[in-house]
C-alpha cells in the first residue's frame, strides 16, 4: 500500500533523497494508519501529490464523514513530519460541474475542497466540490440504464492494449456501417490520445456550442465529436487525473446535440481502467467489439477486455483479428508476421463471432493519415470493413435496447 502512494509525489529540491524517502515513508504510516469510521483513509485516496511541505490528497470519503474534522486531525499528525499545509480534493455526494479553463465553459473543472496550513486547530474554508457520486452509492447497471432517445445503437470497440490498431478499425467500420445506409456517429473516448480528428480530416474544426451544447462536426456526413476537437494543437497533452477525463467523456456523450442516429460508434482508449468502468455504468451500450492481433501478448490483454465487458453486462459482438496477414509488395509472399488463428482462438473461447481478419497493409495506414480512410477511399481494403460491418448489422438486433422517447437532456 504504501508504494502506491509514492507514483506522483514530486521531489523537494531541500531535501536530500534519504530525507525525501524518510518523509514520504513516515507521511505513508500515517495515512495508513488513519482511520474514518473503522476504515483506513487509506483505501479512500485516489491521489496523491507531494511538493515539498505542501500535500494534496484526492479522496473519495463516505457520506457520513467531516472532511474538515479529517482534515484538522491530518494537519496535526503531519506537522512534525514536515507538511505544513495540506490540500484535500473531496468527492462528497453533489455532483457540481464546472467550467475549464481552457476548454469550452461545459468541460469539467476540478476544484479544491479545500485548503488549510497544517497547524492544529486550524479552521479549514470549505467550498464547492465537484466529482462523482459518493462511493456509498452502488453503481447503475447497464439494465438499469435507458436508450439514447436519438440513438439506436451504441457500440464500443475496444482492445485490452495499445498499438493493434483500434482506432483505423473504428473510423473504418463507421464509414462502412455508413455505406450501408445508416445514420452513424463517431464518439472519441480515447481522452488521453484523440485520433479521430486527424483519421476522419477534420483536425482543424472545432465543434460549435448551442444552448450549453456542442453541435457535433460534420465529417463525411458522420457526426463526430473528440477531445481532440476541442485542443489548441494536435501536441496539446490532456494532463488529467482519472475523475476529470471520465467527467469529460460523459459531458461528450451528454451535452451533445446528437443527431438522429442508427448507430454511433465509440473508439475506447486500450485497457480497462476509469474511462471503460465510467462509461459500462453510464452509457447504455449495445454491444462491444473487440480488437487484437494474433501476437500472444495482445490476445491476453484482449481477453482481459472480454471479461471486463463480460462482469459489466455488456454483450460482446464479436472479434476482430487486426494484423492477419502481411503480403510483401515486391515479392507478393504472404506471411503471418504476427501468428495466426488468435481472433478464431478467443471467438470460440467466449462463443463470439469472429467479425473478420484484417490485413497488416501500409495502404491502410497511409489512408487514414491522409484524413481518408480505406472505406471513404473505396481501396483494395474497404470490402474488409464492410464484410465486418454486414456481420456486426446481422447480430446487433438481439443486442438493442428499449427506446425511452421521454428522456430529456
Amino acid at each position: 500500500m504504501i508504494a502506491m502512494f509514492n507514483f506522483m509525489k514530486k521531489k523537494s529540491k531541500a531535501e536530500t533523497p534519504q530525507q525525501r524517502a524518510e518523509r514520504d515513508s513516515a507521511v505513508d504510516k500515517v495515512l495508513l494508519g488513519y482511520e474514518v469510521g473503522t476504515v483506513s483513509i487509506a483505501t479512500m485516496v485516489t491521489g496523491l501529490e507531494r511538493d515539498g511541505q505542501v500535500l494534496t490528497l484526492d479522496l473519495r470519503l463516505p457520506k457520513d464523514s467531516n472532511p474538515e474534522q479529517i482534515q484538522q486531525e491530518l494537519g496535526q499528525l503531519l506537522h512534525p513530519h514536515g507538511i505544513r499545509t495540506i490540500h484535500m480534493n473531496v468527492r462528497l455526494p453533489a455532483d457540481v460541474k464546472g467550467a475549464g479553463a481552457s476548454l469550452p465553459k461545459s468541460m469539467p473543472k476540478t476544484t479544491d475542497a479545500m485548503a488549510t496550513h497544517a497547524k492544529p486547530a486550524t479552521q479549514a474554508e470549505q467550498e464547492p466540490t465537484s466529482g462523482e457520486p459518493p462511493i456509498t452509492k452502488a453503481a447503475p447497471t447497464q439494465a438499469s440504464l435507458a436508450a439514447h432517445p436519438r440513438i439506436r445503437h451504441i457500440i464500443v470497440v475496444a482492445s485490452g492494449k495499445g498499438g493493434v490498431g483500434k482506432s483505423t478499425t473504428t473510423v473504418n467500420i463507421a464509414l462502412a456501417l455508413q455505406k450501408l445506409g445508416n445514420r452513424v456517429g463517431v464518439l472519441d473516448a480515447d481522452i488521453y490520445g484523440p485520433s479521430m480528428p486527424t483519421m476522419l480530416g477534420v483536425a482543424d474544426i472545432k465543434p460549435e456550442l448551442e444552448n450549453e451544447q456542442f453541435v457535433p462536426v460534420e465529417a463525411h456526413s458522420m457526426a463526430m465529436l473528440s477531445i481532440g476537437s476541442l485542443l489548441d494543437s494536435d501536441n496539446t497533452p490532456v494532463a488529467w487525473r482519472g475523475p476529470k477525463a471520465t467527467g469529460a467523456l460523459m459531458q461528450l456523450y451528454n451535452q451533445t446535440n446528437w443527431p438522429q442516429l442508427d448507430y454511433l460508434v465509440i473508439d475506447m482508449p486500450p485497457g480497462t481502467g476509469d474511462i471503460q468502468l465510467t462509461l459500462a455504468q453510464r452509457i447504455p451500450v449495445t454491444g462491444a467489439v473487440i480488437v487484437t492481433t494474433p501476437q500472444h501478448v495482445a490476445l491476453m490483454d484482449a481477453q482481459k477486455g472480454v471479461e471486463m465487458f463480460n462482469k459489466t453486462n455488456i454483450p460482446v459482438l464479436g472479434v476482430v483479428e487486426n494484423m492477419a496477414l502481411h503480403t510483401c509488395s515486391n515479392c507478393n509472399h504472404t506471411e503471418a508476421i504476427f501468428g495466426s488463428g488468435g481472433g478464431k482462438f478467443i471467438a470460440e473461447q467466449y462463443q463470439v463471432p469472429l467479425l473478420g481478419q484484417l490485413p497488416l497493409a501500409s495502404g491502410i495506414r497511409a489512408q487514414v493519415d491522409k484524413g481518408v480512410p480505406s472505406v471513404l477511399a473505396d481501396d483494395e481494403f474497404a470490402s474488409y470493413y464492410l464484410s465486418i460491418a454486414k456481420n456486426i448489422e446481422a447480430n446487433i438486433a438481439k443486442f438493442a435496447k428499449p427506446v425511452d422517447d421521454k428522456r430529456i437532456f
